[in-house]
């Protein structure tokens, strides 16, 4: 079993900055590309930034320049450091980790369970 646990988002006022987190936990054997999305109301889901193993990202262009992701692999962790917050970032974010379980020989898509990020202008 995996889980992931996402740091508290919040309300930050437009031109301010966040930063949150993303652990997995339980059976890991080893965790390939990372993900942050988000969900605006009344909108789909959309994918923030990526990172892959190696260390590669990529960055939806509405970010780029402002949103940083990172991971630190020893702690199954992930970060977004957000910078220069509109209001239109306003939204629920969403981790996304693809994750190959200790037994078994596939990879599996696992999410975290949303944090409201608000941006107040």
């Amino acid at each position: 079993q995996v889980q992931l646990v996402e740091s508290v988002g919040g309300l930050v006022q437009a031109g301010g900055s966040l930063r949150l987190s993303c652990a997995a936990s339980g059976s890991i054997f080893s965790i390939n590309a990372m993900g942050w999305y988000r969900q605006a109301p009344g909108k789909q889901r959309e994918l923030v930034a990526a990172i892959t193993n190696g260390g590669s990202t990529n960055y939806a262009d509405s970010v780029k320049g402002r949103f940083t992701i990172s991971r630190d692999n020893a702690k199954n962790t992930m970060y977004l450091q957000m910078n220069s917050l509109k209001p239109e970032d306003t939204a629920v974010y969403y981790c996304n980790q693809r994750v190959k379980p200790l037994f078994g020989a596939h990879e599996y898509d696992y999410w975290g369970q949303g944090t409201q990020v608000t941006v107040s202008s």
